[in-house]
């Protein structure tokens, strides 16, 4: 059985993650900033700016396009025009955009915070500092930097800097509603779930439908035992986000907690039975059969997890939420037809030359056919714009495919430099440390993979049983071990 603190740990490792989740409204094709230049020149820009938040993509083009018959060395023109590229799929022009902007305006401050979101998803949270930092030197009153660069800093687990931020841009936006949602995440972390609700409340972005002050609501309902208030306002959620992960992963949980886990099968039974399925998604789905006297079907979900983050990735996943363009070729790859795959990946980039998901995709299906060299090509021209940990896991795959481990570790150690709060990319460095006999940073990755919620992955379990063994700590070892048999029915540990 979970304890209740370190259910409190995981499930804050699960929800709190502040930066590119959609908690601030930011990505590279947000909202542009206001343009300076002639008034004709502003007047197409807001227009454009107009027409991408209705979806208006072709209309938003011809008005950039008379802009930049106007004034095109404006820095102001082509973040619009980076943005546009990025909303509309073009993400490797969007960066050329992007570029142009910066050469026009060195210390233009939207387009230095453009380059930060940029940086952000593509090289990890940790390099996208310098460029918050040079943005808010540029202009100290630029909300948007602030509000972001606040939330990268909570994603480092740095909430000190991180509440620094936040009273500076209470400073420069004092009616900012981000000033009391971030300061909410900070009263959750700290362990005080009514102040957390009052300052999530008076921010009112739950209100508004804004998806991670949801989830920060729905692990406040949760803390404090309202597990059913807390699985309708997720499961609204993940209606509306279907292919986020991290939504359905909470819903279960709250399910299960709230004792529905009757409707924790039914829910999940569709995606558990996928390969790609998470070790913590089959746990609680294993636990409610158990509850349910299901004893026979939460054993081969449990033995299922026990491989846990040692598991090889899944090539091609499929699932719900993802795009219909590409619904065929993720079949066809699952099916282990790799030569449809590539196929149909071949037309989508033609189709779509400078989008990064066909690129991760292109990577995907020559992975899945044994290529590992041409998928590398693929997925290094898709983490110029994107670099997520199922990338990042996939292109260490291929690199030791390739016979190139140096690569692959190296790859491995600057993710979680970058991303210190994710368990899974801390437990797989932690097993490349311990295949070379590194047993005392082995053993300090799995320690912070545990304090972020890792308890529940039984290979993190096993492998700092191991390392402590390694170390000479049999009372730790002993420890971790009891801690493994938790996670497992009795009948599989009897055998």
């Amino acid at each position: 059985m979970i304890s209740r603190p370190r259910l409190q740990t995981a499930l804050i490792a699960l929800a709190l993650v502040l930066a590119g989740c959609g908690s601030l409204g930011a990505d590279p094709a947000g909202k542009t900033d206001a343009a300076s230049g002639s008034p004709a020149f502003v007047r197409l820009l807001s227009q454009a700016d107009t027409a991408v938040a209705g979806g208006a993509l072709a209309d938003a083009g011809r008005l950039l396009d008379k802009a930049r018959a106007i004034e095109p060395d404006n820095p102001d023109l082509w973040v619009a025009i980076a943005r546009l590229r990025y909303r509309g799929g073009e993400h490797l022009t969007a960066l050329e955009a992007a570029d142009r902007a910066l050469e026009l305006g060195p210390d233009h401050a939207p387009a230095l915070y453009l380059r930060a979101l940029m940086v952000r998803d593509a090289h990890g949270l940790a390099d996208a500092l310098p460029w918050f930092e040079a943005a808010l030197r540029a202009d100290r009153g630029h909300a948007d930097a602030w509000a972001e660069y606040a939330a990268t800093l909570g994603d480092l687990g740095r909430y000190g800097d991180m509440l620094d931020a936040v009273r500076e841009l209470a400073e420069v936006a004092p009616g900012d509603p981000r000033v009391f949602y971030l300061q909410a995440v900070l009263a959750q972390r700290g362990g005080e779930p009514v102040l957390a609700r009052n300052l999530l409340e008076r921010s009112g972005m739950a209100a508004r439908g804004v998806p991670s002050a949801i989830m920060l609501e729905a692990l406040i309902h949760m803390d404090q035992g309202n597990h059913t208030s807390a699985a309708e306002r997720l499961e609204a959620l993940a209606a509306r986000q279907p292919a986020n992960a991290r939504v359905r992963a909470l819903l279960a949980r709250a399910l299960l907690l709230g004792g529905r886990e009757a409707d924790l099968v039914a829910r999940f039974a569709p995606e558990i039975a996928t390969p790609e399925a998470s070790p913590y998604l089959l746990t609680l789905v294993a636990r409610a059969h158990e509850r349910l006297g299901d004893r026979a079907s939460a054993a081969p979900l449990l033995e299922r997890a026990a491989r846990g983050s040692a598991a090889a990735p899944v090539v091609l996943a499929d699932g719900a939420g993802l795009p219909a363009l590409t619904a065929g070729l993720r079949q066809a790859g699952l099916a282990g037809d790799w030569m449809a795959a590539q196929t149909q990946t071949r037309t989508l980039r033609a189709q779509f030359p400078a989008s990064a998901d066909i690129a991760l995709l292109a990577g995907d299906t020559r992975l899945g056919s044994g290529d590992a060299a041409s998928a590398l090509e693929a997925y290094s021209l898709a983490a110029r714009v994107r670099r997520p940990w199922p990338l990042t896991r996939k292109a260490v795959l291929a690199y030791t495919r390739a016979g190139d481990s140096i690569a692959a570790n190296t790859l491995l150690a600057r993710y979680v430099a970058g991303d210190q709060q994710n368990i899974s990319a801390l437990a797989a460095l932690a097993q490349s440390l311990a295949q070379r006999g590194e047993w005392q940073r082995t053993g300090l990755l799995l320690d912070h993979a545990i304090a972020l919620g890792g308890a529940n992955d039984p290979a993190v379990l096993s492998l700092r049983s191991k390392a402590a063994r390694a170390l000479g700590q049999g009372e730790d070892a002993a420890r971790f071990d009891a801690a493994l048999a938790d996670l497992r029915p009795a009948a599989l540990v009897q055998r």
